[in-house]
């Protein structure tokens, strides 16, 4: 009996281009995640089975990249600003295999470039930065992964602040542990109390008690930590 591949193809039209390409995708059945970090970072025993590594379509013909996030509007002006960045420098390159984590990250900086360029959601860019740095996490790059995480928290913030996440499955609750979470990580100890707190406030009209106890665990910590380095 033949032995079920981990991948499979999908069938994608670039946006940009008009071309069709055919690009690798994780089935499914074969993502387990073993645990979860505090900011919601997937750790699987098996790194081959991370389905964060097929997470960004790229164009084999043009460079243009996205998630399924990505919504098909083009702002006036971007689709000539990502054909004169992007698919006129592009050096082609096939990211429709099976790929590498080091592949995976070549993707999502593509992304996010794209993204800038078509003026995505901040939410949506918050999701690309957060992921690339959960990448460098797997790749043990300290220096890189405190830079995403401060550029995803920088977009959590604008995307709270502009309302750019209503509608998103990201609800208020979580997108105020998110930036309390990466504000802790990004030793921003005064930004991460605060929306922690934002979060514990939330207990009696939020339908994520979880969000709510993991909120709780972190402030708890930090005051601890505080109490200790103040003694």
């Amino acid at each position: 009996m033949q032995q079920l591949k981990l991948t499979y193809d999908k069938k994608c039209e670039c946006r940009v281009c008009k071309q069709s390409f055919t690009t690798k995708k994780l089935r499914s059945r074969f993502v387990r995640a073993a645990e979860f970090d505090s900011d919601f970072c997937p750790n699987y025993a098996d790194a081959t089975t991370n389905p964060l590594l097929y997470h960004i379509n790229t164009c084999p013909h043009c460079g243009y990249s996205e998630s399924e996030e990505f919504s098909p509007y083009f702002p006036p002006g971007a689709l000539d600003l990502i054909h004169s960045k992007i698919a006129k420098a592009w050096i082609p390159q096939d990211f429709c295999q099976d790929r590498s984590i080091h592949a995976a990250v070549s993707t999502y900086k593509l992304a996010i470039y794209c993204g800038t360029l078509k003026r995505e959601k901040h939410i949506i860019m918050a999701g690309l930065q957060v992921r690339l740095a959960w990448l460098y996490r797997n790749m043990k790059n300290d220096i890189q992964e405190q830079r995403f995480l401060k550029l995803s928290l920088k977009e959590y913030l604008e995307s709270y602040m502009s309302d750019d996440f209503k509608g998103s499955s990201i609800s208020e609750t979580r997108i105020f542990y998110l930036i309390g979470e990466l504000s802790r990580r990004t030793h921003q100890a005064e930004q991460a109390v605060k929306y922690f707190s934002k979060v514990i406030e939330l207990q009696n009209r939020s339908t994520e008690p979880k969000l709510i106890e993991m909120a709780r665990e972190r402030w708890y910590e930090m005051r601890q930590d505080q109490k200790t380095a103040a003694n």
